[in-house]
C-alpha cells in the first residue's frame, strides 16, 4: 500500500510556524539583551539640591532610551543616605566622603565637590583659628558634619581652646549671627553661585565691609591623615571680587561628593551607568551648571575610594565591544546546533534502522503484482493487475511531482512497469496457447 503523502498546506502550516517561533525567539533575546537595567540610589541633602541633581540625570536617562535607569530613594541627608547604602537596601547612593560606612562602596562618578569654609562676621577680629578661643561656632548641617569637626577639634587641640560647636538649620544661621550667639559658622558647601548666593546673603555687606574668610592652614597635614580630605586653595575674589574676598588664595579643605555602587554590581552595568552619567552630564549643564564638576574618580590603585572595575574601564577607554564579550559564542553556536542536529539526525536512523523506507515499500507491492501475474489462470486478472499496476505508477509519478522524497525515481519507475508488463505479456500468450478445457478448469 501506498503511503499517504503529507498535504502541502500542511507543509506551509509547519515552516510558518516554526518561521515565527525563530523570529519570536530572536526579539525576546534581542529585547532581554538590551532591556534597561534600573538601578536604586539614595540621595539626600539638606537643600534638597543633591536630589534634584538625580533625578534630572534620570530623566535624562529615560529621555535618552539609555540601558541604565535610575531610580531615586530620597533621604533627609548624605548620612542617612550612606546608611542605607551600607545596610544593602539600594543599589547605589550619593555620598559625601567623609561620612557614613563606605567599606563595600566603589565609586563611579565623583558628583561634586564640597569646600570647608569658616566664615566669620564683618568686622570680627577672628582671622585664623587660633582666634576662635573659646568662642562658639555654628555648624550648619550639624550631623553631616560631625566627623568634620572632630577633625578639627583634634588638629587644632580646640577642646583645650574652649571652642564649642553648635548645630544650626540653614534656616536659623542668619539669626544666630545676628544675636551674636556665635562668632563664626562652618559651612560646606560647593563653590557654585547658588551657594555663594546663600552664603553672603548671610552676612550683611556694603563696599566697606564683607565676611571673613578663615584659612585652615593644617589643610595638608589633615589631608595626609584623613584621605576623606584634600588641601584645596580658594581662588581670590570667589566670595565677592571688589573689593576681593578672600584678598589671596585661601587654604581650607574639600571633601568630594561620590555616586557610589556595591562592589557586587556588575562590570558591565558599572561601566554603563558611568558612560551615561557622563553623556548626561553634557546634556544638562545648561539646566544643572553645577554638573560642570562631575567627574571621573580617582583611577589610582591607592585613591581614597575605590573606583568600580567597570567604571574604571570607560574612563580609560578599555571597555570591550559586543563582539569581545560575545564572539566566541557567536563563533561557536552555528557549531554546536550542526553538531547537535547531526546526532539528532543519526540517533532517528538508528531508531528507524528496522523499517522498510516508503520507497521499498512501494517496490515490494509491485514486486507482488509480478507474482500475481505469474499465478494468475484467467485473461480478466490480468487486466486487473494492470489497472492497479497504473494506480501505482500514477500515484507514485504524483508524488514525484510534489516533490516527495521518497518517490520512487523515474527510471526505477520505467524498468519496474517494462519488467511487469512484459511479465503481463508472456501470461498472456501462455494463456491463449493453454487448452479450452484446461483454461475452464
Amino acid at each position: 500500500m501506498v503511503s499517504e503523502r503529507m498535504p502541502i498546506w500542511l507543509r506551509f502550516v509547519i515552516v510558518a510556524g516554526a518561521l515565527v517561533l525563530v523570529v519570536g525567539a530572536g526579539l525576546f533575546g534581542y529585547r532581554w539583551y538590551f532591556r534597561p537595567t534600573t538601578l536604586t540610589i539614595a540621595v539626600g541633602s539638606l537643600d534638597g539640591e543633591a536630589t534634584r541633581l538625580v533625578s534630572g540625570l534620570a530623566s535624562r536617562l529615560a529621555a535618552v532610551n539609555a540601558s541604565i535607569r535610575l531610580k531615586s530613594v530620597e533621604t533627609t541627608n548624605a548620612v542617612d543616605a550612606a546608611d542605607l547604602f551600607a545596610s544593602n537596601k539600594v543599589d547605589l547612593a550619593v555620598v559625601r566622603g567623609d561620612v557614613g560606612d563606605l567599606s563595600q562602596a566603589q565609586a563611579v562618578v565623583v558628583l561634586a565637590h564640597a569646600v570647608v569654609l569658616l566664615v566669620a562676621p564683618p568686622g570680627s577680629a577672628v582671622t585664623d583659628i587660633a582666634g576662635l578661643k573659646r568662642a562658639s561656632v555654628g555648624v550648619v548641617g550639624g550631623e553631616i558634619n560631625r566627623n568634620l569637626v572632630g577633625v578639627l577639634t583634634k588638629e587644632y587641640d580646640l577642646g583645650r581652646a574652649n571652642v564649642s560647636f553648635r548645630n544650626l538649620a540653614p534656616a536659623d544661621t542668619r539669626r544666630a549671627l545676628d544675636a551674636k550667639e556665635v562668632r563664626a559658622i562652618l559651612v560646606v558647601v560647593p563653590l557654585a553661585e547658588k551657594y555663594l548666593t546663600l552664603l553672603r546673603g548671610l552676612f550683611p555687606q556694603n563696599a566697606k565691609t564683607a565676611p571673613i574668610l578663615i584659612p585652615i592652614e593644617a589643610a595638608g597635614a589633615i589631608a595626609e591623615k584623613q584621605r576623606a580630605y584634600e588641601s584645596f586653595d580658594v581662588p581670590k575674589g570667589t566670595l565677592r571680587g571688589s573689593p576681593a574676598v578672600p584678598d589671596d588664595d585661601l587654604t581650607t579643605l574639600r571633601v568630594s561628593f561620590y555616586v557610589v555602587a556595591r562592589k557586587q554590581l556588575g562590570d558591565d552595568v558599572a561601566g554603563a551607568l558611568a558612560e551615561a552619567l557622563m553623556k548626561a552630564r553634557r546634556d544638562l549643564l545648561g539646566e544643572l551648571p553645577i554638573l560642570s564638576q562631575m567627574t571621573a574618580p580617582s583611577t589610582d590603585s591607592d585613591a581614597f575610594l575605590p573606583v568600580h572595575p567597570g567604571a574604571a574601564a570607560f574612563f580609560n577607554g578599555t571597555q570591550q565591544s559586543f563582539l569581545d564579550k560575545w564572539g566566541n559564542a557567536i563563533f561557536l553556536t552555528p557549531m554546536i546546533i550542526g553538531g547537535l542536529i547531526s546526532v539528532a539526525a543519526a540517533a532517528w536512523k538508528f531508531l528507524r534502522a528496522g523499517e522498510s523506507s516508503k520507497d521499498e515499500r512501494g517496490l515490494d507491492a509491485l514486486y507482488a503484482l509480478g507474482a500475481r501475474i505469474r499465478m494468475t489462470e484467467a485473461e480478466p486478472e490480468l487486466s486487473d493487475i494492470e489497472t492497479e499496476i497504473d494506480r501505482v505508477l500514477q500515484a507514485q509519478r504524483a508524488r514525484t511531482a510534489a516533490g516527495d522524497e521518497n518517490a520512487l525515481d523515474v527510471t526505477t519507475l520505467n524498468v519496474v512497469a517494462h519488467r511487469l508488463q512484459s511479465l503481463i505479456h508472456d501470461r498472456r500468450i501462455l494463456l491463449s496457447a493453454q487448452p479450452e478445457s484446461k483454461i475452464r478448469v
